[in-house]
């Protein structure tokens, strides 16, 4: 798309969001329910993009994208209406007699720049958020996810008019172009080298963001925890989508004194799971492209794999890879793997955990498995994350009653249900002052006795 076309864009939607089109309530839940029902006709179609683009099965499709992405519309639906509604709060005794209200109102244009690991979610969830604050929206899928990203263009063609919501396909120089422009709001999800850029591109005109960004998220493992139940959880968020998810454990950081056990509950995990030859499960998915699938086995050292670390170039699939005996300094510790590779390593008390994790830069998601409940509060406590869980992983990010971001390095502002709605609203203070009664007292000359009832009333 030429940066004319995009500029064309941008232009009629900041025209139509002036005429207040997208304020009535009905007319957002009118467009959110359009939307659901396109995506449920297009399922066979997502499911099939999702499939070339990631080797996902309709099953992971649908629990981790398509069924997610249903939920969430059902809950805006649901619940846009009261979020939609002035709040009254309470007027200082000074103001009589006034109605002081916050009255939630969308920033106007918005742009979505969406990921390739979950290229539907990542792309539909916001949209469903902002359009329920009552935004117009301009649409980035990832280039690296072409087929999900032409399914996505198909859909918001038929759901709306361009001037409302729009797709813009393509690669860096569509990014660049759009990042030129001027809006009112940007919701960003990827690397936190591009998060950076995006930054600094919004602070030209002093836009506001949403950055979705990743880290070295740890899967800390206490010595009381449940071993075989926390290697199939592990095993679970780990490797779903080949490891390609942001939320994804990175690595693990145990107890040393059971550190054997659990690699070996792991490797039983994985087999189980997996079969034993993953490479051939039909379920087992594969990695985006040739650049990532190098990057990732470059980071394997074959003297350190316990488990896996076989691969298929042609099929651009790794299998499930466990290594030990690792270090903070080993190349698998210096980025985010966004693989299926999970290193192991020890620690000789949790307060040596701690400390390292809080010496590192903050992930978007800490997980601990434990059974002293002590334990589990002081690492959510004392370490500073995105979200997480406890004796689980992942699933935090599945539910539209909390809100899911970053923190630090990890990013910043979050969404889902309620706290996608405030995202994607500006909220006005307004104070509602009455013309029966207007007292003397602020105004000049000023008088003692009006200082007196000045200092009564604040202080």
């Amino acid at each position: 798309m030429t940066e004319t076309e995009i500029k064309e864009i941008v232009q009629k939607q900041r025209s139509y969001f002036y005429t207040g089109a997208t304020l009535p309530v009905e007319k957002r839940l009118d467009a959110l329910k359009k939307l659901k029902t396109c995506i449920q006709k297009y399922e066979p179609l997502i499911n099939e993009a999702l499939k070339r683009d990631l080797g996902k099965s309709n099953f992971e499709s649908y629990m981790c994208e398509v069924g997610l992405v249903l939920s969430e519309l059902s809950y805006m639906i649901r619940h846009t209406p009261s979020y939609a509604k002035e709040k009254t709060v309470l007027t200082p005794l000074a103001q009589f007699a006034s109605r002081s209200y916050k009255k939630p109102s969308p920033y106007g244009v918005v742009l979505v720049m969406s990921p390739w690991n979950y290229p539907f979610l990542l792309t539909i969830d916001p949209l469903i958020d902002a359009i329920a604050a009552g935004n117009t929206v301009v649409l980035k899928p990832s280039a690296y996810s072409p087929h999900t990203s032409r399914v996505i263009e198909t859909i918001i063609t038929e759901c709306f008019d361009p001037q409302y919501v729009a797709v813009v396909n393509g690669g860096r120089a569509e990014n660049n172009t759009l990042l030129n422009e001027h809006f009112d709001y940007i919701f960003f999800t990827g690397s936190q080298h591009v998060g950076r850029e995006v930054m600094a591109k919004a602070s030209v005109h002093l836009t506001p963001v949403t950055l979705e960004l990743g880290g070295k998220s740890p899967c800390i493992v206490e010595k009381s925890a449940n071993l075989k139940l926390a290697a199939r959880r592990i095993v679970f968020g780990k490797y779903l989508n080949c490891g390609q998810t942001c939320v994804a454990p990175d690595y693990i950081y145990c107890d040393r004194e059971i550190k054997d056990e659990l690699i070996r509950q792991i490797q039983k995990q994985i087999r189980k799971q997996f079969g034993s030859t993953p490479l051939n499960n039909k379920n087992y998915g594969k990695i985006i492209n040739e650049k990532h699938f190098t990057r990732i086995c470059n980071l394997i050292d074959p003297s350190k794999v316990v488990c896996g670390g076989d691969n298929n170039p042609g099929a651009l699939q790794i299998a499930p890879t466990v290594m030990d005996n690792v270090t903070f300094g080993d190349a698998v510790m210096q980025e985010e793997i966004f693989g299926p590779v999970l290193p192991v390593l020890a620690y000789d008390s949790l307060d040596e955990a701690i400390e390292k994790v809080n010496s590192m830069a903050h992930p978007l998601a800490l997980y601990i498995f434990t059974s002293d409940n002590e334990a589990a509060e002081k690492v959510t406590s004392h370490c500073g994350f995105g979200g997480g869980c406890v004796n689980d992983t992942i699933i935090h990010l599945a539910t539209s009653e909390m809100g899911f971001g970053g923190f630090g390095e990890s990013g910043m502002g979050s969404y889902h249900g309620k706290d996608g709605f405030h995202t994607f609203s500006h909220y006005k203070s307004i104070v509602d002052k009455k013309t029966w009664l207007d007292l003397p007292m602020r105004y000049q000359p000023y008088r003692k006795i009006y200082e007196k009832l000045l200092r009564k009333f604040l202080k």
